[in-house]
């Protein structure tokens, strides 16, 4: 029995049964598909990383880099003001002020906005905005509506006030920014000759667009790198600002708020188009006095009408008549065709030139040189200016600068109207003679008397204060400029055609003129009145020409209307040059003279 259970445990094993084909149970290896698929997806991730990598570092760093400076670079701007104008003396025609514009940014007024379209929820901040403002609340919330714009000017140049009162209004997106706004403390006296500029602080009128460049100066810059957090960690560059000059006109305030007023007065009283008056020094050519009027507040030109903006003395052209008389004078002196006791017979009255005809209000029979001028006689100018070459009377008005300008620069001086014939007949040397024929302006005939009070040497005209005198030109012999001169003071003596424009206390050699103003086919019935003179005569230091167009009424001479506005400008500003009068000496010399004295 133990022997059956021993054979039946040595019974050997069976083997087990083979399993299929598709159940093969093999062990991966490293060759497998699904390794060989996830080590190239890793790969082909590591590669397009390490291609992507060398091309921005390599091929698009600069743009990373623009983009880095966009957000941590800041420049910060610093401007400066404008420079200042002033006189001579320091007195200030035109100065910045600091101001405050209000502004808006529309995306973030949009974002903050409620379901109103306000950008706060409070509609009351936005009225009191729209009525400090004066713009309708409706047209107001209009200019911000739009997300993609960043600034939008709500009004510029407002009173320290007023942005104190926006600022506490605290309206989201609306704020302010400093600015600068330009202020002529002498308003409509100055404002031809300063000009004004636009509300960026640019010159566009007078001296405040002639050197605009100078004025404006370079404003300053920081840029500097900032952290996430906003601190400034560097400074990359900076450009330290540059504050605009300071301008010193040849201008005296004093004079030049003499000068307006007298020419305004004539204007009104005469009830005439437009006048202007300019004041020069005839040692160093620079201008004390350029006003016109009618005039205009710089500070406040809305409304204005175009044509108060005009500098007129240096843009408007006119014939000036019997002002220019004296070059006849000059011309016949220096040819030497008349001396000054020659006599000139001027009976009767009137003569025939070219089959027309010149005449006077009078015959005066026998005149001199100095009897010509003084009573304005248009024959015997016309003897002067017919007895000497055509090309000799011709060249004075050339030399004394008709037909250039006068080196002021201003803008929108004009060079007057003076030759392009080839040729002369003798009415138009006749009519020339009195001052037909050509087109001058106010400054031209200031410079002209200038020359003649400054021994005939022309220097050409400056607003700028000079520290030297500047270098002039002999046009007129000396001698002949000083007896000219002599000449001239008789027409503001008793006889003479100016006698309204003398001065009180001092000897002033001066001229009328009174031209009509030309038309279309011919001339019209309007008039331009003017005086031109110097003082004083015994050491001139002023020469001054005032001109009043088209005045209305019975008087239109140049004695009437332009002569006592003259005698006002040139009086006062003798005596705020603190210049001696010197009518008392020559009468002291002659009484000294009459009794055998010496002084």
């Amino acid at each position: 029995m133990t022997s059956s259970k021993i054979s039946k445990a040595s019974k050997p094993l069976s083997r087990p049964k083979k399993l299929g084909k598709g159940k093969n149970t093999k062990t991966p290896t490293l060759t497998s598909w699904r390794f060989v698929l996830v080590v190239s997806c890793i790969t082909l991730i590591f590669a397009g990383l390490g291609v992507r990598a060398a091309f921005l570092q390599v091929y698009d760093s600069e743009d990373l880099n623009r983009r880095s400076d966009n957000r941590t670079i800041r420049t910060k701007s610093e401007d400066v003001l404008r420079g200042m104008i002033l006189d001579r003396n320091g007195i200030e025609l035109a100065v910045s002020v600091p101001v405050q514009a209000i502004w808006a940014d529309p995306k973030v007024i949009n974002k903050t906005s409620s379901k109103s379209g306000l950008a706060v929820a409070d509609d009351k901040r936005w009225m009191a905005l729209a009525d400090v403002l004066h713009i309708g609340r409706d047209k107001l919330v209009g200019r911000v509506s739009n997300p993609k714009k960043r600034f939008v000017y709500l009004m510029r140049q407002v009173e320290p006030a007023m942005a104190e009162y926006v600022a506490k209004l605290n309206i989201p997106g609306v704020y302010l920014r400093k600015e600068s706004k330009r202020y002529y403390p002498n308003g409509e006296i100055s404002a031809h000759l300063v000009g004004f500029t636009n509300l960026d602080a640019q010159g566009i009128d007078g001296i405040e667009k002639l050197y605009n460049k100078q004025l404006i100066g370079t404003s300053g810059s920081r840029k500097i790198r900032k952290d996430a957090k906003g601190r400034e960690i560097e400074v990359l560059s900076e450009v330290q600002p540059v504050a605009g000059q300071t301008l010193r006109l040849s201008i005296d305030q004093r004079i030049q708020a003499i000068a307006y007023k007298a020419v305004k007065s004539a204007v009104s009283s005469f009830s005439a188009t437009s006048g202007s008056a300019v004041v020069v020094d005839v040692k160093t050519g620079e201008v004390l006095a350029l006003v016109n009027s009618p005039s205009y507040n710089p500070n406040n030109r809305q409304g204005v009408s175009s044509h108060r903006f005009r500098n007129r003395a240096v843009t408007d052209l006119f014939e000036p008549g019997s002002i220019l008389k004296p070059i006849a004078a000059i011309s016949a002196l220096e040819f030497g065709s008349y001396t000054a006791n020659d006599q000139i017979n001027t009976s009767p009255g009137w003569m025939r030139v070219s089959g027309s005809r010149v005449e006077d209000s009078r015959n005066y029979g026998k005149l001199d040189i100095q009897g010509i001028l003084q009573h304005s006689s248009n024959v015997g100018i016309t003897k002067l200016a017919l007895s000497m070459p055509k090309e000799h009377f011709l060249d004075i008005f050339y030399q004394l600068g008709f037909g250039s300008d006068t080196g002021l620069g201003l803008v929108g001086e004009r060079a007057g109207v003076f030759g392009g014939r080839t040729r002369w007949s003798d009415f138009e040397i006749a009519t020339l003679s009195f001052g037909y024929g050509l087109s001058v302006t106010t400054v031209q005939l200031a410079r002209m008397y200038a020359t003649l009070g400054n021994q005939g040497i022309s220097l050409p005209l400056t607003i700028l204060q000079q520290d030297e005198p500047m270098e002039g030109e002999q046009v007129i012999k000396a001698q002949t400029a000083e007896q000219v001169l002599a000449m001239l003071e008789s027409v503001l003596t008793e006889g003479g055609t100016g006698i309204k424009a003398a001065v009180s206390g001092y000897r002033i050699a001066g001229k009328t003129g009174t031209s009509r103003i030309a038309s279309q086919g011919g001339y019209s019935s309007d008039y331009v009145g003017s005086f031109g003179g110097v003082g004083p005569v015994s050491n001139p230091r002023l020469a001054t020409v005032v001109l009043i167009n088209d005045p209305a009424g019975d008087y239109f001479y140049g004695n009437d209307v332009a002569g006592p506005a003259f005698s006002t400008i040139m009086g006062s500003a003798l005596q705020l040059l603190n210049i001696a009068p010197d009518a008392q000496s020559q009468r002291d010399k002659r009484v000294y003279a009459a009794v055998g004295g010496t002084l």
